[in-house]
C-alpha cells in the first residue's frame, strides 16, 4: 500500500473514530516495523517473516517510543490520546479493520489489555536514583524505631559486640 493510501485509510479511521491523533496511527505503524526487525534481531526467533502477537507489539511500542522520544515518550503519547496499552489495542484493530494490518483468528483486542503501566514504562526509567542521603535517612529512622522499642540499635550491637 503507497503511503498516500495509507494516510487516506487513516483519515478514513479518523472520520469514525476520532479518539487517536493521525501521528498515533503513523507511530504504530513505525513501531510494528521496529518491532519487527527487534524479533528478527532475536536469535531464539524464527528466521522466516512471521505474526507479531499483541505483547511482542506492546513490548516493541514501548521500547520505540522510548527510543524516539525518550522521557518525553508518555507526555507524546497522551498527546495523541494514547493513555494505556488498550489504545494501542484499538489502534491496532481499528487498522485491522480497514485492511492496513492483519491479523489471525487468535488475535483480540483483549491481547492489549493490562500490558504495562504508563508511568512504569515510560516515566520510571528516567527517574533519578534515591540519593543516599534518603537511603541513610531511612536507615536512622529505622534505628530510631528500634531504640525507642528499647531493642539495641544496629550500632549499639556492634559496639556491645554482640550479634
Amino acid at each position: 500500500m503507497s503511503k498516500q493510501n495509507f494516510v487516506e485509510v487513516i483519515d478514513e479511521i479518523l472520520r469514525k473514530d476520532a479518539r487517536f491523533d493521525r501521528d498515533a496511527y503513523l507511530f504504530v505503524r513505525e513501531g510494528l516495523d521496529f518491532t519487527v526487525k527487534m524479533l528478527k534481531k532475536n536469535p531464539q526467533a524464527p528466521p522466516v517473516q512471521r505474526h507479531v502477537s499483541g505483547p511482542e507489539l506492546l513490548d516493541g511500542l514501548r521500547k520505540f517510543a522510548l527510543e524516539q522520544f525518550g522521557p518525553m515518550s508518555k507526555t507524546v503519547l497522551q498527546h495523541w490520546g494514547v493513555k494505556q496499552c488498550e489504545d494501542f489495542g484499538d489502534i491496532v484493530f481499528n487498522m485491522v479493520e480497514t485492511g492496513l494490518l492483519g491479523k489471525t483468528e487468535q488475535d483480540s483486542r483483549d491481547d492489549f489489555k493490562g500490558g504495562y503501566d504508563f508511568d512504569e514504562a515510560f516515566v520510571r526509567p528516567f527517574e533519578p536514583a534515591k540519593p543516599r542521603a534518603a537511603r541513610h535517612a531511612r536507615a536512622t529512622a529505622r534505628s530510631d524505631r528500634r531504640h525507642d522499642a528499647g531493642l539495641p540499635t544496629d550500632s549499639e550491637k556492634l559496639s556491645n559486640g554482640s550479634n
